[in-house]
């Protein structure tokens, strides 16, 4: 029923804004017939059958003057023809008489209707374009002359629409509202007024019939939405009915969240008893006086006593070793001066009802309150029983396995020096080997000589040196052997090498003999680069040397393949700049081989991995590892146009800066 008296309220204002408007058009209707009926009036009092004509058109004149709406007036003969005109001198109109003087202009039209009629007749609206490249929509009224029954000529006045409207209309216009003249399909021709204003447009349409015309005042009237409160009366009931609502609202919201609250604290409690009786974690409050308020199953469970056995204890409790029972006392008077105990927990020793013993650790924290007092003290009790156990067992499992990676070690050790071992091996079967042969091309000439001629020749002094050579060659690479054993051992140990400042040259000189008698055997010509000015690098040097020639082997091994023409090994030693503290030194080792396929470098650096029959696998493992050792890195990259690129870094020796 509010709803409904305001609305109907809203309804009675909405109806008394549209019928003053209405009254306001009609109004303003009734004041342009009765101006155009005066316009009419004093036209045919001009003094038409003067005469002269400058009589004539003073008082035209006079009569623009006064009557603003009307913009030209004209003197015409019986056939139309000009005899005379005035202007409004208050608004330049750039005329085209030739359109005027046409049969089928509106003015031509009008007079006709006017003869047929025998009283003044109007036109339709036309467009007219100003002087000042404006213009504006014009009607044309044509008053008969006549004389003893016959038509001797017309009177032509021409109005502005827009002028009608600023003269005749515009001074009972308000500023909430809009004039305009127009067609009956509803074309706006002329408009005066404010421009729109307020939430709501109200409207109203007068016909304007004239003879030979008929024309649309339109007002439009803009308006606030109508008032809610159209008197006091409705406005106190209204105030009244909502508060009244609003409280009624107000009381429902607050009863809703009372209910929520109540639900939610009814879950809450649920959720939170259910939680503790799930916990395997015993809990124990205790007020400020150090009475138990409040335990858990899993605390009962625990010690083997009830909540009623326990709740309200104070200065000793049933689950405490006799024993240790002053223990205990002291710790909580420490506990209840206000010494907080660690958050990580202390142990101590329950004792449970029948007797029995174990260790618990306890944890222990203030009891805060919603008001943000401190009330009492929570503990939470584990039973590390299992725990002491479990430690136990993980120590023996700890010693087993200590000894079973004590006997994996063994076994890579030995995996690693039956690797290692094959190059220098290699390399004195090679030498040995060919030492006999020299011994061998030897002691055949010198038989020969000893049957045929006492007096041959004495042996070749070339042969005895090269034999010399390769019995200190053997020598060194059985040293070799020895230092790689020791390296592989310390490395197992994971103990730290003896490093050694060595120059680029001196590692490369010790690995190129092996490397060219490979280098023959696969037809691989092999280039060596230094930088120069190149510092010393900082390394185990027989390590070193062994991941230079794994890398130098396996490139000529991967060169090794029909359709490789070009046989290049290429190795450089390049200064590289750290972004860090000190300067590395870099080696470049390039092949011009098959390259590596996608599916083989991801797994190219595992241990034991390998694409040859042959192999076992742990070569660039090995390199890599000790690569890393020394804080260095290994990579590779494809060459262009083909081939592999290893590179690998190792840190440059600094000099001794102490005095």
């Amino acid at each position: 029923m509010l709803a409904t008296m305001v609305w109907l309220a809203g309804r009675y204002e909405a109806s008394q804004v549209q019928t003053r408007l209405e009254r306001d058009a009609a109004d303003a209707v009734s004041d342009i017939r009765t101006a155009l009926t005066h316009n009419l009036q004093s036209l045919q009092a001009l003094p038409a059958d003067a005469p002269g004509q400058l009589a004539w058109e003073v008082e035209a004149s006079e009569l623009l003057r006064i009557r603003r709406e009307l913009v030209r007036i004209e003197w015409r003969d019986a056939h139309l023809k000009l005899r005379t005109h005035v202007q409004s001198p208050y608004r330049p109109v750039a005329w085209d008489m030739r359109l005027r003087e046409s049969s089928q202009s509106d003015l031509s039209i009008a007079c006709t209707n006017a003869r047929r009629l025998g009283s003044p007749a109007y036109s339709t609206s036309y467009f007219q374009p100003h002087g000042d490249g404006l213009g504006s929509e014009m009607m044309e009224l044509c008053v008969p002359l006549t004389a003893g029954g016959r038509t001797t000529g017309f009177l032509v006045a021409t109005y502005g629409l827009q002028d009608m409207l600023l003269n005749l209309v515009a001074h009972n216009l308000t500023r909430s509202q809009e004039a305009s003249f127009t067609e009956p399909d509803g074309t706006r021709l002329a408009v005066m007024g404010a421009a729109r204003r307020g939430s709501r447009m109200f409207t109203a349409q007068h016909l304007l019939d004239l003879p030979g015309a008929t024309l649309v005042l339109r007002m439009d009237g803009w308006h606030t939405a109508p008032s809610v409160f159209p008197n006091v009366l409705t406005a106190l009931v209204t105030a009244m009915s909502i508060a009244l609502v609003t409280v009624m609202v107000v009381l429902v919201r607050d009863n809703r969240r009372r209910l929520r609250a109540e639900r939610d604290l009814a879950d809450a409690l649920a959720f939170r008893k259910a939680m503790e009786d799930s916990l395997v974690t015993g809990l124990r409050a205790r007020d400020l006086q150090g009475r138990i308020t409040y335990v858990n199953p899993a605390f009962c469970e625990m010690v083997g006593f009830t909540p009623q056995e326990l709740l309200g204890l104070s200065m000793s409790a049933p689950y405490w070793p006799p024993e240790r029972v002053e223990e205990y006392q002291q710790r909580q008077a420490i506990r209840f001066a206000g010494t907080m105990p660690p958050r990580e927990g202390f142990e101590s020793e329950f004792m449970r009802k029948d007797g029995t013993r174990f260790p618990v650790l306890i944890i222990e924290a203030p009891l805060i309150n919603a008001q943000g007092q401190h009330t009492g003290w929570m503990s939470a009790f584990l039973d590390i029983s299992e725990q002491r156990r479990v430690e136990e067992l993980s120590r023996a499992s700890q010693e087993r396995l200590q000894a079973t990676a004590r006997l994996a070690t063994v076994g890579e050790m030995a995996s690693l020096l039956s690797h290692e071992l094959n190059q220098p091996l290699a390399a004195i079967s090679s030498y040995a080997n060919g030492s006999l042969n020299l011994l061998e091309q030897q002691a055949a000439p010198a038989l020969a000589c000893t049957s045929a001629d006492t007096s041959a020749a004495p042996p070749v002094p070339d042969a005895l040196d090269d034999v010399r050579m390769a019995m200190r060659q053997i020598a060194r690479q059985a040293e070799r052997a020895g230092r790689v054993i020791k390296s592989v051992h310390d490395f197992v140990r994971r103990r730290d090498q003896a490093r050694e400042a060595v120059s680029a040259q001196q590692l490369l000189d010790a690995i190129l003999p092996l490397v060219s008698l490979q280098a023959r055997k696969l037809g691989v010509r092999v280039f060596t680069t230094v930088e120069p000015g190149l510092p010393s690098t900082l390394c185990d040097r027989t390590m070193v040397e062994q991941v230079l020639l794994n890398l130098a082997r396996n490139a000529m091994q991967a060169m090794d393949d029909p359709t490789v023409r070009t046989r290049v090994l290429d190795i450089r030693v390049r200064h590289a700049a750290s972004s860090q503290h000190s300067d590395w030194i870099e080696f470049v080792v390039t092949d011009q081989g098959t390259g590596i396929p996608t599916e083989v470098a991801a797994k190219l650096f595992t241990p034991f991995f390998t694409t040859r029959p042959e192999g076992m696998g742990l070569g660039l493992s090995m390199c890599r590892t000790v690569i890393e050792q020394h804080g260095g890195f290994l990579g590779f990259a494809p060459n262009s146009p083909r081939g592999t690129v290893f590179t690998f870094t190792l840190p440059a020796s600094q000099p001794d800066s102490r005095p």
